[in-house]
């Protein structure tokens, strides 16, 4: 240090930042900005101002009374926050900036949003609400972190992976960028033995320290550019899932930009690359042989033998069929429950425990010989393509907002497998074009109405157009606020209507 306590090379709080590394070190009288009141912002400023912090909480929304946002505003002021909220109140910060120690950001608010660009301008360090919950584990006794991240799958494997470290009885718990803010779990009384954690792009974006046992990084395709800037800049967010790994970077054999974020990761020494395949695996893999699902990494002998984690069977459940990606996330799950140690058995009664969210490959209803299938997640192309390839043939149901996206490669690749296509939603002329570039003989209906009964129309044009051993699928490569609140509110729409429809039979 030098005269006056002035770091050498660096601003006096920056030392003071770089110890605060657990919940035992002092937090009190940090001044603090937080962006965004939200779940993932009030959870963070909660915990800051439980560790004697002073807590500034931003954000451009006013709240309603009534509203979780006007609850979460009324604890944080009982608490002592001050709270800057209305429109204009994220244009800038909201104090001078050598009145600010450190920015705890929301993971939606972008790099290039005003007041986040004001402070990194200003050399005020940013960090996300997982690098803060990262920062406030126990400095002895924190439960592991076992991470996930890809552009589609994460929130199924990373509940697989729950389910399977529970049934090693293990106290686990999943969190993050869906379900419980990390913040959460990390502070929960009764402390956990692992934590699985689904992290987003933005997420990792802000996060700078983390420590995994084990990482996986599902897949990568183009999404979320417009915030991150480029596609580069989005798979090298993706790629931070895992720094400082210290077991086990776990990647798609199928996928070689995952391949390519492992090689250039920096790891703790003696962590191991180890891949997933719908293959059968060679040694530091995990794949299929026949229908067992089987481990070649974590097994004394990785040259001559496997273990045995379970069978396609113990996913299927009530599904015409497992499609490939739900497998991947299986092996993707196993890889890292492997890398914690838990035994092959765990794994298949894990899996077997395991059920799937809402609206992701969701079976609806069979009648007739016609699978029924609701997959209202696939909210962009890469995630409809994964669905559409699943089967055979499909009436597929697609359409809402494609956000820039484009669906040429989509529908090419899946053009071979279409019965025919039922359109609905703002952006679905574009997917109507290029089906017509593409698979130019399948029929097309485009259904233009935007009322509550919309969807009753696209699933009787769908259920006229199927034919006995087809799957209508609702994947529709867009997002849905055009038409629903969310993506679940869709599928739930298309579920009713299904149900309508069989009743009228």
């Amino acid at each position: 240090m030098g005269r006056g306590g002035t770091v050498i090379g660096g601003h006096p709080r920056d030392a003071r930042l770089a110890g605060l590394t657990s919940s035992e070190a002092d937090w009190a009288g940090l001044r603090v900005v937080v962006t965004g009141l939200g779940v993932s912002g009030f959870a963070a400023a909660d915990a800051l101002l439980q560790y004697g912090a002073h807590v500034r909480v931003v954000d451009g929304a006013t709240p309603v009374e009534g509203t979780p946002m006007a609850q979460r505003a009324q604890i944080l002021e009982v608490l002592d926050a001050q709270l800057h909220l209305g429109d204009g109140a994220e244009t800038a910060l909201p104090v001078p900036a050598d009145e600010i120690d450190l920015v705890v950001t929301s993971p939606g608010w972008a790099p290039h949003q005003p007041l986040l660009a004001a402070a990194a301008e200003a050399g005020i360090p940013i960090w996300g609400d997982v690098e803060l919950a990262w920062r406030l584990r126990p400095r002895e006794g924190g439960a592991p972190w076992l991470l996930v991240t890809g552009t589609n799958g994460k929130t199924t494997t990373v509940q697989m992976l729950t389910s399977m470290l529970r049934a090693a009885g293990l106290r686990a718990a999943s969190g993050g960028n869906v379900g419980t803010p990390v913040l959460d779990l990390v502070q929960h009384p009764d402390p956990y033995d692992v934590i699985a954690v689904e992290l987003s792009s933005f997420q990792l974006h802000w996060s700078h320290s983390l420590r995994p046992q084990a990482a996986a990084c599902l897949n990568i395709a183009p999404d979320h550019i417009d915030w991150h800037g480029s596609y580069e800049e989005y798979a090298a967010a993706k790629g931070k899932v895992y720094a400082n790994a210290e077991i086990a970077c776990v990647y798609n054999e199928q996928d070689p930009a995952t391949r390519r974020l492992v090689e250039e990761a920096d790891v703790v020494e003696g962590c191991r690359a180890v891949s997933f395949t719908l293959g059968s695996p060679a040694p530091s893999m995990l794949g299929l042989v026949e229908d067992v699902l089987a481990d070649r990494a974590f097994v004394e002998d990785r040259a001559t033998s496997a273990a045995e984690l379970g069978s396609l069977a113990d996913l299927q459940g009530e599904a015409p069929s497992v499609p490939p990606h739900l497998v991947a996330n299986a092996l993707a799950a196993a890889a890292l429950a492997r890398a914690h140690g838990v035994p092959p058995v765990a794994v298949r009664d894990g899996l077997r425990a395991w059920r799937p969210e809402p609206h992701r490959i969701a079976h609806v209803a069979t009648a007739g010989e016609v699978h029924w299938i609701d997959d209202s997640k696939a909210t962009n192309p890469h995630a409809a393509l994964a669905s559409l390839t699943s089967y055979e043939h499909v009436v597929w149901v697609a359409g809402g907002l494609l956000k820039g996206a484009d669906v040429d490669e989509l529908v090419a690749a899946a053009a071979g497998r279409l019965r025919a296509v039922v359109l609905i939603g703002r952006d679905r002329e574009q997917i109507a074009t290029a089906v017509g570039r593409h698979a130019p003989e399948v029929p097309v209906i485009d259904v233009a109405a935007t009322d509550t009964g919309a969807m009753d129309l696209v699933v009787r044009h769908a259920g006229e157009l199927a034919r006995p051993g087809d799957v209508v699928l609702l994947a529709p490569a867009a997002a849905s606020m055009d038409m629903f609140d969310n993506y679940g509110a869709r599928g739930d729409a298309f579920a009713a209507a299904v149900d309508r429809y069989l009743q009228e039979g």
